[in-house]
């Protein structure tokens, strides 16, 4: 007794054991689509989940062939206003449930392991073999906002081509050839007046679900394709089936064609796949067409030689034209480039005249607090007067604003010495000083006229103002002084003014794009002098 009692209970426990294995897993969730979760059996494979398609941008499909049961849970963020859904579904396009709120009583906080804490609640547990369950959700407040899952327990039917027709023209307007219930190879010819193919398959209510493309055979390339399917009363009486239209030029040349029509699934993006390229193909329409185009209008062999020899001709005169063009521009690069070398040489030889004649009154300056026997103040002269002679003979083209305000800083305060006059430099504060660069010593010749001409008989009195202005693209170099002034209509005999002017013009020759211009105001109160260098920042 006991034995039979013991083979009962191991019996019991065995099929215990397999209804739980075929019972569903709520430790493992699949996306369902939109806020959708959802289980399945414990044992399920090939889980083909919320798979997303162009033509149809809410609605997602779970294609589940080896499924009994689905737990469908839907997921809310905390921010949401729950009270506002609405949903509706259907089993077979039969309304279980229609327009029903959620419960909110029955939400549940949910960890979903991303720091963020979601409300989740059960739809229902519903049978799914060999049935469709479609669930629509949506917001009282975006009715028209309707997120679609489509649950898909059945299998896939793979698409049949109903016919092809071609359409042309007609002296009354256009007409069709129809070809129908085609075989595995269809023969085709497009004429001149041929205008497009038409591709007809038979309805089912996932046709959303099937993409369509057309292979050239000789190139094993994708010359067209489409996800998106017309309707219209096509073949069939009373029933408006899905078709597709292609432009004839699709077709270049005659050949062979392969007709691929296919549902759009991740194959491969599955959890537990175990699906091979040969179960797959089962879900692949393929057709061959066997296209002939009309010689006359694509392939001639005249036209194709007319159109090299135009082509090589076009070519040819091109070649020429540009080898002209070219030689022309190197010439005209190469006389700018000696203009601009000669304008550097003419620069040079000015800059290598104001450099002594900066020099020599230095000199004199230092000279003059001997005589005076200003010894202490002739020492530091002598100091600003070594560094200020290095930065002088650097023979640099170009330097930065904050070195040209060093060097200007060096003479003036070298100048202070023997003359007690103020002085200030001041510039815009968008004025990046060090990644800026102008013409080496280009305003020291008329700081040194302000110094010798303007300001050396006030003493103390005397006041040198000097900026750095941006102007929106243009710098602005301002030198004013309150001295005494000098009438600008008199020729101006000084080595220094005279030398600038020169060294201008050569600046306007090499900069064309830059233009260098030089403003002279002076009054019986001071003089100011503005050299504006346009579009220089």
């Amino acid at each position: 007794m006991k034995k039979i009692i013991f083979i009962f209970l191991s019996f019991f426990i065995a099929l215990s054991t397999v209804n739980a294995q075929k019972g569903i897993n709520f430790s493992r969730t699949y996306p369902g689509g939109g806020k959708l979760l959802m289980c399945v059996d414990s044992s399920a494979q090939n889980v083909f989940y919320a798979n997303m398609f162009p033509n149809q941008p809410r609605t997602s499909f779970s294609y589940l062939p080896e499924v009994n049961n689905v737990s469908i849970q839907i997921y809310f963020r905390k921010d949401i206003n729950i009270q506002h859904y609405r949903y509706t579904i259907l089993a077979d396009n039969k309304p279980i449930v229609v327009n029903k709120s959620i419960n909110i009583a029955q939400l549940k906080d949910v960890d979903r392991g991303d720091e963020e804490i979601f409300r989740s609640t059960t739809l229902g547990i519903f049978p799914i073999k060999g049935k469709t369950i479609t669930t629509l959700i949506y917001s009282i407040e975006k009715p028209l906002d309707i997120d679609k899952a489509v649950f898909y327990g059945k299998p896939i039917p793979r698409a049949k081509i109903k016919g092809f027709s071609k359409r042309f023209a007609t002296d009354k307007g256009i007409d069709y050839s129809w070809i129908t219930d085609p075989k595995e190879r269809t023969n085709l010819t497009f004429s001149k007046k041929d205008e497009e193919l038409t591709i007809v398959k038979d309805r089912s209510d996932i046709d959303y679900l099937y993409h369509t493309s057309i292979k050239d055979k000789q190139t094993n390339k994708i010359i067209f394709e489409t996800t998106a399917w017309e309707y219209g009363g096509l073949i069939e009486e009373h029933e408006f089936l899905p078709y597709v239209k292609i432009d004839k030029n699709v077709f270049k040349k005659s050949g062979s064609y392969e007709i691929i029509i296919q549902p759009l699934i991740k194959w491969t993006g599955c959890m537990d796949c175990d699906i091979s390229p040969k179960d797959i193909e089962k879900y692949i329409t393929r057709h061959t067409l066997s296209i002939t185009v009309d010689e006359e209008n694509y392939t001639k062999k005249e036209l194709f030689i007319y159109a090299f020899i135009v082509a090589f001709a076009i070519g040819l005169a091109f070649l020429v034209i540009l080898y002209f063009t070219k030689k022309r521009n190197k010439k005209k690069l190469a006389e700018k480039e000696q203009q601009k070398n000669m304008a550097k040489l003419q620069l040079n030889s000015i800059r290598s005249q104001l450099n002594p004649h900066f020099l020599f009154n230095a000199l004199s300056g230092i000279q003059n607090l001997m005589n005076k026997n200003e010894i202490d103040n002739a020492n530091k002269y002598l100091s600003k007067f070594a560094r200020l002679t290095r930065n002088v003979l650097d023979d640099k083209e170009l330097i930065s604003l904050s070195q040209e305000k060093t060097l200007l800083d060096d003479y003036l305060q070298m100048e202070q010495l023997r003359f007690g006059f103020k002085y200030e430099i001041n510039h815009s504060e968008n004025l990046g000083l060090d990644n800026i660069e102008i013409s080496s010593m280009l305003l020291q010749p008329f700081v040194e006229n302000a110094v010798k001409h303007g300001i050396s008989q006030k003493g103390t009195d005397g006041k040198i103002m000097i900026t750095f202005i941006k102007h929106a693209n243009d710098l602005v170099l301002t030198v004013a002084d309150n001295g005494n002034g000098f009438d600008t209509e008199k020729k101006n005999n000084g080595l220094g003014l005279l030398l600038s002017n020169n060294r201008i013009a050569l600046l306007n020759s090499i900069y064309k794009e830059n233009r260098f211009t030089l403003a002279i105001q002076s009054t019986t109160e001071g003089t100011k002098i503005s050299l504006t260098l346009t579009d220089w920042l």
